[in-house]
């Protein structure tokens, strides 16, 4: 007997040493509740940091579309290079003034108040020779502009009437603002249930591998009990080859329970965006309730809180901000302009130093291109409000699936306790009768695993309700409720 025990505490040795060696090793152990998981999550979760920039992001797009409303002031700079000189030539006006000037200063007598007319003519004839002397040696064609120069100036623009499109284009980036918000809380719903998802399958896996063990162990005891009653003669080998049969499948089952604990471990890390060499402790147990509010509160909360419909919504208004837009196309835009000459090269003395003006554009008629764009931005608007409708729908029709699984859960969970009271005595019965000799090794190793079967889908059941719940809180828009649940007075917990 003493060299059969050695064998066995041998063979759980080397299971300990194969599961050891089969196993990631951690460099570390962390206890966690639930809400220190959440909030690490939240805070490492790379999904998050994604939409808490795109929010960043349309903040600063509702100050750019603040500054539509003021005036554009740059500097312009430029420098030009024409194919010739701009020339001014007055030389037909030389022409047609230049015999008026030779007749006048030959031929005919002037006058001058208080002067002689023999001392006047000589005079006016001696000006308009000295006038003629001076059409004759003036320079009648002109270079305004040399074709090379260079400017720079400051310059201003600002609309001042455009059809509402700057107004419209103000709303939109709120608009896309809010939308952005909704959008980082639907991220944050969509962690919450995967939180719960991982978290409590991890608490789940854990509380199987005891189940697993508590099976092994009563296996091994078992088949230490049945060694000694075929050496006793009390029971026949095909007895004990039954119980060396279950006993191994035990084993596998264990085996297979550390496996997907450490699966789910992993999965828990990448959610919490943490060191993938850390053992997770889950600390906060699996809980139900036996009721809680009814369907329509749900279905209400989705109303007023699902950021899914919030984000519809605001695509619809975006859509209206787009017909609007379009419609702004009928009317004319009106602006100021100005510039002011700060330096030049060779530009044209006769050029201005600076100029403002104000200016009118008008499309009287382009095709009827505007009126198609309206009633299509119209349309749109009308797509999004079937969508609109449709995922109320949805949403309505999930909640309602969702609230009847936790009804469905919380019935399966009181049949599961009836029955877990029958296996338990079922099992101190067949256990009782075996070692009385009354019954066979079958009936004890069925027993058994009856019992795990029942406690392990009761512990699957209880999983399912907090994953149902969680899921049921994302879609009623109210996921950060799931601790308020867990909190609840006459909330039940479970633990193996």
């Amino acid at each position: 007997m003493k060299k059969e025990v050695k064998i066995f505490s041998m063979m759980i040795f080397l299971l300990m040493l194969g599961l050891l060696v089969n196993t990631p090793v951690f460099s570390q152990v962390k206890t966690l509740t639930f809400e220190q998981a959440l909030e690490m999550s939240l805070k490492n979760s790379h999904i998050i940091k994604q939409s808490d920039y795109l929010q960043k992001e349309r903040e600063q797009e509702v100050k750019a579309a603040k500054g539509l409303y003021f005036p554009k002031i740059g500097i312009t700079a430029e420098y030009v290079n024409m194919s010739d000189d701009i020339h001014l030539d007055l030389s037909p006006v030389r022409d047609a003034i230049t015999p008026l000037y030779s007749t006048l200063s030959k031929y005919g007598n002037f006058s001058i108040t208080g002067v002689p007319d023999a001392m006047a003519t000589p005079m006016i004839r001696k000006g308009l020779l000295q006038g003629l002397q001076s059409v004759n040696s003036a320079e009648w064609d002109q270079t305004i502009q040399k074709k090379q120069f260079g400017t720079v100036a400051a310059t201003f623009e600002w609309p001042l009437y455009t059809g509402g499109k700057i107004k419209a284009a103000n709303k939109a980036a709120k608009i896309q603002l809010g939308e952005a918000k909704e959008n980082t809380r639907q991220k944050q719903g969509e962690l919450m249930s995967e939180l719960v998802e991982r978290y409590y399958g991890l608490c789940l896996a854990k509380q199987v591998e005891k189940v697993r063990l508590d099976v092994y162990n009563g296996m091994e005891k078992h088949l230490h009990d049945a060694l000694k009653m075929e050496k006793e003669g009390l029971i026949a080998n095909a007895d004990v080859l039954n119980v060396r049969v279950h006993r191994s499948e035990a084993e596998r089952e264990l085996s297979k329970s550390h496996r997907t604990a450490d699966i789910l471990n992993k999965a828990l890390l990448n959610t919490l965006a943490i060191d993938d060499s850390t053992s997770i402790q889950p600390v906060s147990l699996q809980f139900y309730m036996d009721s809680i509010e009814p369907v329509d509160y749900f279905m209400n909360l989705a109303t007023k809180n699902s950021p899914l419909l919030a984000q519809i919504e605001s695509k619809k208004e975006l859509t209206q901000q787009g017909y609007k837009v379009e419609k702004s196309n009928y009317f004319p835009t009106v602006g100021v302009m100005g510039a002011y000459n700060i330096a030049d090269k060779d530009l044209s003395p006769y050029m201005p130093d600076w100029m403002v003006s104000v200016g009118l554009k008008w499309t009287v008629f382009d095709g009827i291109s505007r009126t198609r764009k309206v009633k299509s931005a119209s349309l749109k608007t009308e797509q999004v409000k079937e969508y609109q409708e449709k995922a109320k729908s949805d949403i309505e029709t999930m909640i309602d699936k969702l609230y009847h699984e936790l009804n469905m859960y919380k019935e399966q969970l009181s049949e599961l306790d009836t029955a877990r009271s029958y296996s338990q005595e079922y099992l101190r019965v067949r256990e009782k009768s075996f070692h009385e000799e009354m019954t066979n090794s079958t009936d004890v190793v069925d027993a058994r695993l009856a019992l795990s079967k029942i406690l392990i889908e009761r512990l699957n059941v209880i999983y399912n309700y907090d994953l149902t719940l969680a899921h049921l809180l994302e879609y009623a828009g109210v996921p950060e409720k799931f601790t308020e649940y867990q909190k609840r007075k006459g909330v039940k917990t479970e633990n193996y």
